[in-house]
């Protein structure tokens, strides 16, 4: 039983709890970027670049036999979920800044403790 309330303990931390929390939202936010990426920003950078889609660039290095499945080097995969990241990073780097701002107008976030 010891062992059982130990994990109880620890699970109920806040420590764990905010984590969990942040790992869910950020698993919502990145279906937010996805969306906005694939639905939004990409249709539009198609168009510029002639109704290409990304995500259908490849190049086959092997073709299919009876026995065996083509052999495809998917790189508009890669450059769509580098786009992707750059969109989250770029987000996450907004976020930080406006709380960062937010932090540093409040009053109790910019009193120094007494020495």
């Amino acid at each position: 039983m010891k062992l059982v309330n130990e994990f109880k303990e620890f699970a109920m931390k806040g420590n764990v709890v905010d984590m969990a929390v942040g790992i869910i939202i950020g698993a919502a936010f990145g279906k937010i970027v996805t969306s906005l990426v694939n639905d939004v920003i990409m249709p539009p950078i198609g168009v510029l670049i002639g109704g290409m889609n990304f995500k259908e660039l490849s190049v086959t290095l092997q073709k299919a036999t009876e026995e065996t499945p083509a052999v495809v080097l998917a790189y508009g995969n890669f450059i769509q979920t580098l786009v992707d990241f750059l969109i989250v990073a770029l987000s996450l780097f907004v976020v930080i800044k406006v709380i960062n701002a937010l932090r540093r107008s409040t009053p109790a976030a910019s009193a120094q403790p007494a020495s």
